[in-house]
């Protein structure tokens, strides 16, 4: 729709509303009808959802007509130039304007570039339930096991028996993680060489693989990962599964939250479990093609992760269920810092990314874990 029509529509919208007013204020100011004030909220409503869209067409008409005249977008403008005295503060080319607080050499866009980088690392981290901000979250946990709410058929005039449900609390704070990319002179001197892209991606691939570890097995009173989930089952033995244990952990898991489940396990152990068969001598592990990752179990997609523990005595081998359970808090605001004289020996440079970050599980419901059987103190 051109923008004129729907300005046209606009005032037409507002003419039906003030019409509204003039009738109740010819009528000794009575107040509207209920079908008056229906269709007001209906006016209001489309008047309000036409601004939104008159605003997005003048923007793409302003855009239009820079494009016709030659004209570059002042955003995309102002971020190449922040991207190109960035890279020069880089080289060795220019000095810092503001090495105290990274003014004008390293533009927040290219944090943002980072933390989106990370997510197509690390699928792990994609499957969570992600909050990019500062500052300490603090979330609700409905105990189920404690809580005694319940529905029941009852007779005219008799009490409900009362029940109580237990809330705890899971908090998500600031824990600072560091990494460090060192990058040769050298190489930042090749014309040829794409400095940028190589700097996000490396900051973003140790950001990812430091993630992807926390998140799956964490670190003590810090990050909580998947493997913390309380949910589960033990398996018979502490080196090898069976096709009925994966059956019964699969099945811990609520049909609700069965939609988006996966598996997460080590390469090891998964190499186990295509050796396991059912009754008629079929694989139970089956090759998918169209799976990002290949695999699928039990009808579910199978991930593969270096950092599940493998099939030992004790440990939890295997995760199933839907990821979204656990939450993580990551600032979106990477800070990073360039470090010019501390490899000039080496010829050089170091760029220093740090995260805030923390992560546990919220909705305990949606995870389980098969753990293998513990060693025998005999």
């Amino acid at each position: 729709m051109k923008l004129k029509a729907l300005i046209e529509k606009r005032n037409a919208l507002m003419d039906e509303m003030d019409g509204l007013f003039q009738t109740c204020e010819g009528e000794e100011s009575r107040a509207f009808s209920e079908e008056e004030a229906a269709r007001f909220n209906e006016l209001e409503s489309e008047i309000r959802s036409l601004d939104v869209t008159i605003s997005a067409a003048e923007a793409r008409e302003r855009m239009e007509r820079r494009e016709a005249n030659g004209e570059p977008d002042a955003n995309m403008e102002q971020r190449a130039l922040d991207e190109k005295n960035f890279l020069a503060f880089c080289r060795g080319e220019t000095r810092a304007l503001d090495v105290a607080n990274n003014g004008a050499i390293i533009p927040a866009h290219i944090a943002n570039k980072i933390i989106e980088t990370v997510k197509e690392l690390s699928p792990i981290y994609s499957m969570c339930t992600i909050y990019n901000v500062g500052g300490d979250l603090i979330f609700p946990v409905y105990d189920e096991t404690s809580s005694s709410i319940s529905a029941a058929y009852v007779e005219d005039l008799t009490e409900l028996t009362e029940g109580t449900g237990k809330f705890t609390s899971v908090k998500l704070e600031n824990f600072i993680v560091g990494c460090l990319a060192k990058v040769s002179k050298s190489l930042m001197n090749r014309t040829d060489f794409d400095l940028l892209s190589f700097l996000v991606r490396k900051v973003a691939q140790a950001i990812a693989e430091f993630l992807e570890k926390e998140l799956v097995v964490g670190t003590a009173s810090k990050m909580a990962g998947v493997t913390a989930t309380g949910n589960g089952i033990t398996a018979a033995a502490s080196t090898a599964v069976t096709a009925d244990e994966l059956i019964d952990l699969q099945m811990t898991v609520p049909e609700v939250y069965q939609g988006n489940a996966v598996w997460l396990m080590h390469k090891d152990t998964l190499k186990a479990i295509r050796k396991l068969k059912d009754s008629d001598g079929n694989y139970l592990l089956n090759r998918d093609l169209t799976a990002a990752f290949g695999w699928s179990l039990l009808g579910k997609r199978v991930y593969i992760t270096e950092s599940m523990p493998k099939m030992e005595a004790g440990k939890k081998a295997v995760v199933y269920g839907d990821i979204s359970g656990l939450y993580v808090k990551l600032a979106q605001g990477v800070e990073l810092q360039v470090l010019m004289e501390k490899y000039a020996t080496q010829h050089a440079v170091g760029v220093v990314g740090y995260v805030e970050c923390d992560s546990d599980i919220v909705e305990p419901q949606k995870l389980a874990a098969l753990t293998m059987k513990a060693a025998s103190s005999g």
